[in-house]
């Protein structure tokens, strides 16, 4: 009986010296809670909208959609998603997709210095795709780790000398050494689950959107899967997508993905959209 008390207090012991010990990495373990801000990166006057749908339902529709990036800090790691309009649609902006006026108020570097935000902090820009409302300012930050889709990557790379004026925002990532990242599919991109870049493909050939899970609860930056919340119920396709069938079944996707989380959908050139929710704004 003796040695069968020695036997249980010998083992208890050893468990209690275990979880002591496993106590500091539990605690190591415990994620950093993210933080979501949206950044203002211009806005579009577009006088007839119907180059955003091929079936006909926007046509001669007026529409003027703000230009959206957003910035998600996990403990100190910054991710800017998105990168705005370029330098050039500053003030008075210029004209641009659609026959409308783009124009740019405010830089991201300008915004991250009023949040006390050392640029040199944003080491990771992920792209929803390469389009120049969404690269403009890329090169503002050539520090940084680019990732963008694979397939968008290689549109950028056989591209840049015929389009250079407009894909000189990858200059750092194409000829200046900077790192960049093609993702293929979708990618966690901090390896906890937690903000994962999801394969959209069909407005380009590597669309991106992006799903993050707030402790609020999760939101999906659609990227332009949709560029407003009416685009939804028309499944709109604008006319400009890489690919009709694509598109549908990316839209499919990200709906399916927001019922089984109970996610919500922030759409970036939506301006009903631009107001963050109180908790993933702080």
């Amino acid at each position: 009986m003796k040695r069968l008390h020695y036997a249980f207090r010998h083992v208890w012991g050893a468990v209690a010296l275990a979880a002591l010990l496993a106590w500091p990495q539990a605690l190591a373990a415990t994620p950093n809670r993210l933080e979501l801000w949206r950044l203002d990166c211009g806005s579009v006057d577009i006088p007839d909208a119907d180059f955003l749908n091929d079936s006909f339902a926007l046509a001669g529709v007026h529409k003027t959609v703000v230009v959206s990036c957003y910035l998600i800090r996990d403990g100190d790691r910054f991710l800017l998603w998105d990168a705005g309009l370029p330098l050039s649609r500053l003030g008075a902006g210029r004209r641009s997709v659609g026959g409308g006026r783009a124009i740019l108020s405010k830089t991201i570097l300008a915004q991250l210095s009023a949040m006390k935000v050392d640029p040199r902090q944003v080491k990771l820009v992920a792209l929803s795709h390469y389009h120049s409302d969404h690269s403009g300012q890329l090169a503002t930050l050539p520090w940084a780790t680019l990732m963008i889709g694979q397939q968008d990557l290689e549109v950028v790379r056989s591209t840049a000398a015929a389009f250079n004026l407009e894909r000189s925002e990858f200059g750092p990532w194409l000829t200046g050494g900077a790192k960049v990242d093609g993702v293929v599919g979708d990618r966690d991109i901090f390896g906890d689950g937690r903000v994962i870049m999801l394969a959209t493909p069909g407005h380009t050939p590597g669309h991106h959107s992006l799903l993050i899970k707030l402790s609020s609860g999760s939101v999906i930056l659609t990227g332009d899967l949709w560029h407003f919340r009416e685009q939804i119920r028309i499944h709109g396709v604008p006319k400009i997508n890489t690919s009709r069938a694509d598109s549908l079944a990316s839209m499919d996707r990200i709906e399916q993905i927001a019922r089984n989380l109970s996610a919500s959908f922030i759409i970036g050139h939506d301006d009903r959209d631009t107001k963050m929710p109180p908790s993933a704004a702080r």
